[in-house]
């Protein structure tokens, strides 16, 4: 098995250095060795899967793999919640005589049901609804190099790109409205302030109360601020350091955060642009900065995750709350770039690998949430919306790339989407049309809308929707990320070798 785990490490640097901005003459030699790794992985894999490897267990190998099974069974069995024995007795002595008996066997008459229970239904509806789900794809053609950021506004989607432009597309007719030109370097990032605090900004510069401003972030260490209605840039600020990430953090009068690619954060007053605070956070790139309420979540290419309070009551707006190291958060490395999502009490991260990472942020504690059925997958982005969780995965070994949904709060995997020919999902924005209806943009190679069809519609959509039974029931506690990835590992050798 070491053959397969170097070839999909090399496969897996290949897709990160493809995005790249600029390849040397080695990286592109590299690149160019893609499709002959690719075929010489899917021959090993073959072999590993063939019954040969059945007859090859012999022996004390055979008796191990049978204890790991057993194991693994007892484990099930042992995991399995005494209150949902209870509560299925429950239910058997319900069906023979119509009522209901508490714990202590005393009889009653039929009550409405637990909250487990509504909750149980709930996820079966909703599991049910995705299932006969139906997209209708669209791509947004006009930036010429990949896609790196976008935002959704009303009825618009704004884009950045490694191109130098930002541009703004009108959703329904998917056409461009605006190119935003201006910055000399790639767009990083991108942020919309909420309108309450659009109307502040409108009338310092004597705009109208309802313009809609979108930030943009650039390697040109340059954030710019943006009027939709006229595409014209209201305000550049200068950071002096190239811009990785940032985030708009609606506390009190209201900050504008930016990360640069050396680990500072920077903080900007909303009402008067000027900056109030300077910290050198992380020792690398800040890849992620997503607000909460009161508090500020910054992650790093190093795999570090910073929780901050905001506060405009101090002169310096950021006060550090917990700091978590890659040695947690299983993240860092040539993996990928570090994505967080917020919430509550959990932080949800993807960092280039085959699983969602999950970190309590108050106490440390890692979950692992299954994102792939094999080591082989990346998730890329990471994204929330009301009773929705949702990774992108990209396979290496095939080029395949799949949106998977999981129930929130539970965390529980509801489908994969996928369609022929889609790309590398590298950022992704998503919100919900008057009717309630879904509507997503992803990005990369191509920007491409994701609109969800009524229940009514006859044809056949473009996404098709499946089961993947491996992404079920794989919420795994996880101590050290090391002791993860081993036995991941692992995991996949015995599968192959089944």
């Amino acid at each position: 098995m070491g053959e397969v785990r170097k070839l999909q490490k090399k496969l897996r640097q290949i897709e990160n250095l493809e995005i790249k901005i600029s390849l040397t003459l080695e990286e592109k030699i590299k690149v160019s060795k893609k499709g002959e790794l690719r075929s010489r992985l899917a021959e090993l894999l073959l072999q590993h899967s063939g019954p040969q490897q059945i007859q090859g267990i012999v022996g004390k190998e055979e008796d191990k793999m049978k204890r790991q099974v057993e194991e693994v069974t007892e484990q099930l069995v042992a995991c399995r919640p005494a209150l949902k024995i209870a509560r299925e007795e429950r239910r058997e002595n319900e069906r023979i005589d119509g009522s209901q008996t508490d714990g202590r066997g005393e009889t009653h008459l039929p009550v409405s049901p637990s909250a487990e229970e509504q909750e149980d239904a709930e996820f079966k509806s909703r599991k049910q609804t995705w299932e006969k789900a139906k997209f209708r794809l669209r791509t947004l053609e006009g930036h010429s190099d990949i896609i790196t950021c976008a935002v959704a506004v009303d009825n618009l989607v704004i884009s950045g790109s490694r191109d130098t432009t930002v541009k703004v597309w009108h959703v329904p007719t998917a056409t461009e409205q605006r190119n935003l030109g201006g910055h000399s370097g790639g767009v990083t990032c991108l942020s919309a302030p909420p309108l309450e605090y659009c109307r502040r900004l409108a009338r310092v510069f004597d705009l109208a109360e309802k313009e809609r401003f979108v930030l943009s972030g650039s390697t040109d260490c340059c954030v710019r601020i943006w009027a939709l209605s006229s595409g014209q840039c209201v305000k550049s600020i200068y950071t002096f350091n190239a811009v990785s990430s940032l985030c708009f953090t609606p506390e009190g009068e209201g900050f504008i955060v930016t990360g640069s690619d050396a680990g500072k954060l920077q903080v900007w007053s909303w009402s008067s642009l000027e900056n109030c605070q300077s910290e050198n956070a992380h020792l690398d790139a800040v890849t992620t900065l997503q607000s909460q309420g009161p508090l500020l979540f910054s992650g790093s290419a190093e795999g570090c995750v910073c929780v901050w309070e905001v506060s405009d009551e101090r002169t310096e707006p950021l006060r550090r709350l917990h700091v978590w190291g890659p040695e947690v958060t299983g993240c860092g490395g040539d993996d990928g770039r570090l994505i967080l999502s917020p919430r509550g009490d959990r932080v949800f991260l993807s960092c280039g690998k085959a699983s969602i990472r999950i970190l309590n942020w108050r106490t440390g504690v890692m979950t692992r949430l299954t994102n792939h059925s094999s080591t082989a997958g990346v998730t890329d982005c990471v994204n929330q919306i009301p009773g929705l969780l949702i990774g992108s995965c990209f396979d290496i070994i095939n080029g395949e790339s799949t949106i998977n949904l999981f129930s929130l709060p539970q965390s529980k995997y509801l489908v994969s989407l996928t369609s022929s020919d889609l790309p590398r999902i590298l950022c992704f924005a998503a919100w919900l049309t008057a009717s309630g209806d879904h509507r997503w943009v992803t990005g990369g190679r191509n920007l491409i809308v994701w609109e969800q069809l009524p229940g009514s519609f006859k044809k056949r959509g473009d996404v098709t929707v499946r089961q993947d039974s491996r992404l079920e029931y794989c919420l795994l506690e996880s101590d050290r990320d090391s002791e993860d990835e081993q036995s991941e590992g692992k995991r996949e050798s015995q599968r192959w070798m089944f």
